[in-house]
């Protein structure tokens, strides 16, 4: 099964960026869906972006569209995710996942957003 491992979180205040990474033990490009997930506080996990191999498309929800972007990075191997204008409800553990049903993810990494 795929590993995946995570990096990028930390502390940012209110409107701040943060950039995530995801490792993979397996060839990112190769995998059909990878996607980025994540659980706050007392509340189900849900995804927030996803990508397709096949067509190269992207899915946000609707509370991250126009503030975070998902890209692949295929000489790293590496599925990042940028964050910008961070705000207090996007505190969570992030995870990422190599299907889009978030089944296949890595451990996860903590995004803290407060002033």
């Amino acid at each position: 099964q795929v590993h995946l491992v995570e990096s990028g979180g930390g502390s940012v205040e209110p409107g701040g960026s943060l950039s995530l990474s995801c490792t993979s033990s397996e060839y990112l490009a190769n995998i059909d869906c990878v996607a980025w997930f994540r659980q706050a506080p007392g509340k189900e996990r849900e995804s927030i972006a996803k990508r397709d191999r096949a067509t190269g498309q992207t899915w946000y929800r609707d509370s991250v569209k126009g503030r975070f972007t998902i890209s692949l990075d295929r000489a790293a191997n590496t599925l990042d995710l940028r964050m910008n204008n961070l705000k207090s409800e996007d505190t969570a553990i992030y995870y990422c996942a190599a299907d889009c049903s978030g089944q296949v993810r890595g451990r996860g990494t903590q995004v803290t957003v407060s002033s």
